[in-house]
């Protein structure tokens, strides 16, 4: 009787489930997390190219935007909305990893487990946004050095690290092979784009996955730095990959073009929040 009633909930819990994905809520709070997805990428990239255009700017991460739209007029409603616009997109990786589809496509277990992995990233900065707000706009407290500081006096830490960077790697090349290949329009509505809007997207998509590749490439090969010389002051975040950038051998004019990428993966991320299938 017991597990009857068990089964009968697990199915209850299952088809609310699949009411809640079918809904236009669920649509339109995932739309909104592409919005939310491209006003970040396109703070950092334009912060990044007045840098390397000597225009003043800053090299900022995720966190930074996010306390650049706090400080903007109008600050906590705009940063509300980006929050759940993040957590939109948070919600729609998470239930494509818990269930392997949405209401018009479905993933593989590959697929599956690089939602987990996004889902769980864009809720922690939907959290930090959250915290931005409750705290008035402090200053940023995250700091990727602390952070692999405390993990390295974990059981296993440095392993950790290291793990943590051959991850960020693989994430990397994965986004250059979506980039180079444009699988990233496997999952986009093109039956919907017209020629013009459908190469223009494709260029756009293609440009700002190679600028991602780079950018995650570098934070991913500075953990492992960390990890192998036990340093956590050579960890870096993506304003640290991105200082690593500008202080190279023509610095300024590599930076720019890794900044135009972010931005042109700001532009895709909007084009996402309207032919992406969800």
């Amino acid at each position: 009787m017991h597990e009857s009633h068990s089964t009968r909930s697990l199915h209850s819990a299952e088809v609310a489930g699949e009411t809640f994905v079918q809904s236009r809520e669920f649509e339109w709070l995932s739309r909104a997390g592409f919005v939310a997805r491209a006003v970040v990428y396109g703070i950092i990239g334009l912060l990044a190219l007045k840098v390397a255009f000597g225009h003043g700017g800053k090299l900022t991460s995720q966190e930074g935007a996010l306390h650049t739209v706090a400080q903007q007029p109008f600050g906590k409603v705009l940063l509300t909305l980006v929050a759940i616009g993040l957590g939109g997109y948070s919600l729609w990786r998470l239930v494509r990893a818990a269930i392997g589809h949405g209401p018009e496509g479905s993933d593989t277990g590959f697929e599956r487990v690089a939602a987990l992995a996004s889902g769980l990233a864009y809720g922690a900065m939907c959290a930090l946004a959250i915290e931005i707000l409750l705290g008035a706009g402090r200053a940023s407290a995250s700091n990727p050095k602390k952070s692999a500081a405390g993990v390295f006096g974990w059981p296993a830490g440095t392993w950790i690290v290291g793990i943590v960077g051959c991850v960020l790697i693989g994430v990397a090349l994965y986004q250059g092979y979506r980039g180079i290949t444009k699988k990233f329009l496997d999952d986009s509505k093109t039956e919907e784009m017209g020629p013009g809007v459908k190469k223009w997207i494709g260029r756009l998509g293609t440009i700002g996955h190679l600028a991602r590749m780079v950018v995650f490439g570098l934070v991913g090969i500075f953990l492992i730095k960390a990890a192998i010389d036990y340093n956590p002051n050579k960890a870096v975040g993506v304003d640290g990959a991105l200082a690593k950038i500008v202080n190279h051998s023509y610095g300024p004019i590599l930076l720019g073009i890794v900044a135009a990428g972010l931005i042109a993966f700001s532009l895709y991320s909007l084009s996402d929040a309207r032919y992406r299938r969800i």
